[in-house]
């Protein structure tokens, strides 16, 4: 069945490039296409006689509404697409799986003395940036590598040159001491662009500058220095000896390749610089199907280039993508060169693309292995729980709530859901508390608890037949509060409130003995030590408490900011306001320039001088 409103649509549609927007009954976004031809493209989805893949029909049963953005160009769409899924992540698109903010290597090229960070944002700032990486883990390992080579600064210190002392880095050879003079700008520069060379696999030139600076150092004399460099080529030698040589023409080149099974896809991405491999990593694709691999490889192309620190100039993919013309089209306006899409026929290249198939079907493999045992683990410890806690159901959604506060101020509350044994991020709550003054944590326990049943009450009313539940309406087969008895006795009264006492069991965990309090009777429950209850539960118990003191954390120093910040003459609750938002912190806004702190919002060059006297 086409609805009405849709079919009015199909008539008036333009024949013009552009994106179009396919939504269900609950108004949610559930497609996100371009086309060259709107008209043509859009009505092919309700041909009766169109040869359709389960997957469309079934998208197509559920169109209720659609919607359409015109664009002046298939390159406009394509830009414009991409920004969509990254927004909407509808369910029907291919995407990357949890579509986070992937970490980078940041190297603050346009200060005088560049900084090392990690980061999650690009920005048009100057900077340089390479990755993405899929873990910060694997960030922090590289520079942990990088860092005995390339001693860069990491410290916030305003580097003068004339410190009288340098920090412990400096001293275990991991900061190279410009704080003191120890190198200078020139130097110093010349050393982080070391790094960045390294990064993007121009390693033989890094080695042969550093022997360099070895032997200059060993002719004037000076040993101490040419041993440091010593060190530092050795350190990198290592680091190279794991680089694989697998190009003689020492191009750039990332190469791509697929795998799928049962449902799991997974993308394996060579990163080859100077014809060496540099590096890899693998990234994982949800609402793939049997036969996608094209449609896969070009969804991904999409997504991943477009937020990608470094676009090569040739990119081997496994097979031939529909978009591939307008897709190097919009790499080449990245990049600003051209670059090539290509599927390689024969040769070291086929190979490339093979061994990176092969990668690809291992770390699948791998990885299904270790979704497997630990959907093993978490169904064991669900299990024991449900029969240690004597509970009538095994508790699928498990939610737990911590407080947090220093005397009262800032308080927060948590609620972190595990589905299954598995975190639901999606459905973690933060709650600041409202009606309780003073370091009162039964009090604001039951707030949280209110606020969280009296949502369900409203969720349930309002829901509509058909409609996917919000994950306020459904209702947990366990509560655990953070604390003991008298948590467990504040936290059951407001259950008795909503009459849910005898429908969601609730449990206390106190926790010196890791002891479990349950409602009606007198002795803990001890689950027993290294079962996979016990792990389950501490873990469940502190998650709640990081995501507590997370929020408390940063509503303390929001009102340590604002506090100080509040006797400032001319700063007033707006220019605070954007403050924050802009610098976060108030070591941040001292360390900031009177430049930066007047282009804030609201701000004026007075203002600014008034706050770098007043801190």
């Amino acid at each position: 069945m086409v609805y009405e409103s849709v079919r009015d649509k199909l008539k008036t549609l333009p024949t013009k490039p552009g994106v179009y927007l396919m939504k269900d009954a609950r108004d949610q976004i559930i497609y996100v296409g371009k086309a060259i031809n709107l008209r043509n493209r859009v009505r092919s989805y309700f041909h009766a006689s169109a040869n359709h893949t389960p997957k469309t029909r079934y998208l197509v049963a559920e169109i209720a509404d659609l919607e359409f953005i015109v664009t002046d160009s298939e390159l406009e769409a394509l830009i414009l697409e991409c920004n969509l899924i990254k927004q909407h992540r509808p369910r029907y698109n291919i995407r990357m799986k949890d579509d986070k903010r992937y970490p980078y290597i940041k190297v603050a090229w346009q200060d005088r003395f560049p900084r090392i960070y990690v980061t999650r944002k690009l920005k048009r700032d100057g900077a340089r940036y390479y990755g993405p990486y899929t873990s910060a883990w694997a960030v922090r390992q590289t520079l942990d590598m990088l860092r005995p080579v390339f001693p860069y600064l990491t410290c916030l210190r305003d580097i003068t040159g004339h410190d009288r002392r340098a920090c412990l880095y400096y001293h275990i050879k991991r900061c190279a001491g410009p704080c003191t003079g120890a190198i200078d700008e020139a130097d110093y520069r010349a050393l982080v662009q070391g790094l960045c060379d390294f990064l993007e696999g121009r390693t033989e030139s890094v080695l042969g500058d550093l022997r360099n600076r070895m032997q200059q150092a060993a002719d004037r004399l000076h040993f101490e220095k040419a041993a440091l460099y010593r060190d530092q080529i050795r350190a990198a030698e290592r680091i190279t000896e794991q680089q694989r040589i697998v190009s003689g023409t020492r191009e750039d080149q990332d190469v791509l390749a697929f795998a799928r099974e049962d449902g799991d896809a997974c993308v394996q991405v060579f990163f080859i610089r100077g014809g060496k491999l540099i590096g890899r990593e693998h990234f994982l694709l949800e609402g793939t199907e049997e036969g996608e691999m094209p449609a896969a490889i070009g969804s991904f192309l999409k997504q991943f280039y477009n937020s990608a620190a470094y676009v090569p100039p040739e990119i081997l993919i496994p097979a031939e993508v529909e978009e591939s013309l307008i897709i190097e089209q919009w790499l080449r306006s990245k990049r600003g060169t051209k670059v090539s899409l290509r599927v390689p026929r024969h040769g070291h290249k086929k190979d490339l693309v093979e061994l990176a198939s092969e990668n690809a079907i291992e770390t699948l493999t791998h990885l299904r292995a270790q979704w497997q045992a630990d959907e093993s683990k978490q169904t064991e410890a669900i299990a024991q729980l449900q029969e240690h806690l004597s509970l009538p159901a095994p508790p699928g959604r498990i939610e737990c709530y911590d407080i947090s506060n220093i005397q009262g101020e800032s308080a927060t509350g948590s609620m972190v859901v595990f589905a299954k044994g598995v975190p639901r991020k999606s459905d973690y709550r933060r709650f600041r508390i409202r009606t309780v003054t003073g370091p009162d944590d039964y009090a604001s326990m039951q707030e949280v608890l209110r606020r969280r049943l009296q949502r369900w009450s409203e969720n349930v009313s309002a829901d509509h037949p058909g409609a996917k539940p919000s994950a306020w309406a459904i209702l947990p087969d366990l509560i655990i509060v953070d604390g003991g008895k008298g948590q467990l006795n504040a936290a059951l009264a407001v259950l008795d409130e909503f009459d849910l006492r005898d429908r969601v069991p609730l449990a206390g965990l106190a926790k010196q003995q890791e002891e479990i309090f349950l409602p009606g009777k007198g002795e803990a429950v001890r689950l027993p030590e290294r079962s996979p209850a016990l792990f389950l539960v501490q873990r469940v118990r502190d998650e709640a408490h990081r995501f507590a003191i997370g929020y408390h954390r940063t509503l303390h120093r929001r009102r340590g900011l604002t506090s100080t910040l509040e006797q400032v003459p001319g700063i007033g609750p707006s220019r605070r306001r954007a403050l924050l938002k802009q610098f976060g912190s108030l070591e941040t806004i001292r360390q900031a320039s009177l430049e930066e702190l007047a282009s804030v919002p609201n701000m004026t060059r007075k203002a600014a001088e008034a706050i770098k006297e007043m801190l």
